[in-house]
């Protein structure tokens, strides 16, 4: 099981703490910590590394920019 929790540093708590027990009760579990802003910019730099996949994801969000979209159903697929 992969879970992400998004929380403000703020906000943890014992209650925190106590549901992450709760949900993987008896298993060894890794626990990495990041702030978001720094993972989001590390998964866009990646993505943007590669020429190819960088072109394709311009010329998307471009598409997106000038409403040419393409709507399928779930049905459909």
């Amino acid at each position: 099981m992969y879970t992400v929790y998004k929380i403000n540093a703020d906000e943890l708590n014992e209650n925190f703490i106590a549901s992450i027990k709760a949900q993987f009760q008896h298993k060894e579990i890794e626990i990495a910590i990041c702030e978001t802003a720094q993972a989001e910019q590390d998964e866009t730099d990646y993505l943007l590394r590669d020429p190819a996949n960088k072109a394709h994801l311009l010329e998307a969000i471009d598409n997106v920019k000038k409403g040419r979209l393409i709507t399928a159903h779930l049905n459909d697929l």
